[in-house]
């Protein structure tokens, strides 16, 4: 079973940092977390292409399996509606 693809997009601010542990924290197994921080951008340019792609408008922002889940801070329920965590 492949798996579940967590990406969590940062300005690499204290706010987004707390964020990132809360997603880290409920992470399973099963889940791999991938964090872009927008601000020191990326060698490959590929989290800005996501950011755009997902339609990121602020920061901090989770996608799962390639869908925006949480976009203007983080949603926790919404997330594990999303199978964080499971």
């Amino acid at each position: 079973m492949a798996k579940r693809l967590v990406e969590v997009f940062t300005a690499g601010c204290s706010v987004c940092e707390g964020a990132v542990q809360q997603v880290k924290d409920l992470a399973c197994d099963n889940c791999e977390v991938v964090v872009y921080d927008l601000n020191k951008k990326c060698d490959t340019l590929e989290c800005e292409t996501k950011a755009k792609e997902y339609g990121v408008k602020s920061v901090p922002a989770v996608a799962i399996n390639g869908e925006l889940i949480s976009n203007n801070g983080i949603d926790i329920d919404a997330l594990k509606a999303a199978g964080l965590g499971q």
